[in-house]
């Protein structure tokens, strides 16, 4: 894809204007106000923290159009399947995830208060979008928290030739004293298949290790193509120990798939539509002091990611960073200056508009007092 639409500069759109829009859309497609709050906020805190691959670029192929088709049902009635006062085992009948994996991570976060921990899994759910937006719920209760999920297979197994695992991606957050929290947010193959629509939209070829052909030769057009995606796990090949990013990968699947009695992403894969197929989520929150005094952990963990930034860099590297340094110096800027949306996006949003009739009435240029500009 070559288009002047892909390779136009970001326009930003105010955080305020993609809130309202995202949460009438939802609610437009019967999701419940409550609900359809909570899925915007989960896009929206996406895009604020710069993973754009996760947020409202994604709504209508991930979340609108599964909803219409009705892959994905926008009044699930949440059954509880095993429950202890510390775990829980869920089934989400079908929901849209981006507002079950939040009512999940809170049932984890609240038994967590009563417990010293909580530990929730999900089966029966959709595609959750960025797991940290769930971690990070836990950081205003003096708590670490978990999220991860399971997807339909799209990653190759250390050594194999074709897809069996997903991304499967795995969040970890933790507090600390100067408010700057520790955010480990990834997938565990080389990068997500949004990195590869990010490419396809940027017009730029995809580094070789990233993924395979399919006739198994090195990836470089981002486009999936019509076998789907051969995506290599972390550390790429066996020469690089991929079987870490392989066992990482499990792993998810197992706490996720297997321990919410779903299976894992193999035995759940969809018919391939975005959004469409069925997921499994695994969440966990840990109380501090439980295990140790919450102001000691706050500031030790200040003094270790600082200690990390301190680190001399490599020839060529501005700083060494702490997770979630990124994230933190993005929402500051995002929240300035607007959200950035490549232009196909932005056209997209407008068609969604039309055929759900709903308002999206902002130009660049406009500005609704929240800082964001169309520049």
């Amino acid at each position: 894809m070559t288009s002047s639409a892909v390779h136009a500069a970001a326009i930003r759109v105010p955080e305020s204007v993609l809130r309202a829009f995202t949460e009438s859309a939802f609610r437009a497609l019967n999701v419940p106000a409550d609900d359809a709050v909570t899925a915007a906020n989960t896009l929206i805190e996406a895009d604020l923290r710069g993973i754009g691959s996760h947020g409202v670029a994604r709504l209508d192929r991930f979340y609108l159009r599964p909803l219409e088709l009705g892959l994905i049902n926008p009044r699930p009635r949440w059954i509880v399947r095993a429950e202890t006062p510390s775990t829980a085992s869920i089934d989400a009948d079908g929901g849209l995830g981006l507002s079950v994996g939040a009512r999940a991570m809170d049932l984890a976060i609240a038994k967590a208060r009563e417990s010293g921990s909580g530990w929730v899994t999900v089966a029966n759910s959709r595609h959750f979008g960025a797991a940290g937006v769930y971690a990070t719920r836990a950081l205003g209760h003096d708590m670490i928290g978990i999220g991860m999920t399971n997807t339909g297979p799209i990653v190759l197994p250390a050594g194999g030739a074709e897809a069996r695992l997903g991304s499967n991606p795995i969040a970890v957050a933790a507090p600390t004293a100067d408010g700057s929290p520790f955010l480990f947010d990834a997938a565990t193959s080389v990068v997500s298949a949004g990195t590869f629509d990010t490419y396809h939209r940027q017009g730029k070829r995809v580094p070789i290790g990233w993924g395979l052909t399919d006739d198994l030769q090195p990836l470089r057009d981002p486009a999936r193509g019509p076998g789907g995606r051969r995506i290599l796990p972390l550390g790429s090949d066996l020469e690089h120990s991929a079987h870490k990013g392989y066992g990482l990968a499990m792993i998810v699947d197992i706490l996720c798939g297997v321990l919410s009695g779903m299976g894992p992403g193999l035995a759940i894969a969809g018919a391939g539509q975005a959004g469409g197929y069925q997921s499994a989520h695994f969440f966990g929150a840990l109380r501090i002091d439980a295990f140790t005094d919450p102001a000691a952990f706050r500031q030790t963990m200040t003094d270790y990611l600082s200690a990390l930034r301190g680190t001399p860099p490599l020839p060529g590297v501005e700083a060494v960073r702490a997770p979630g340094d990124i994230e933190a110096a993005t929402i500051h800027e995002n929240r300035t200056r607007g959200i950035p949306l490549y232009p196909d996006s932005v056209e997209n949003l407008r068609s969604v508009a039309q055929r759900l009739n709903v308002r999206f009435d902002w130009e660049p240029g406009d500005n609704d007092g929240d800082g964001g500009t169309g520049t």
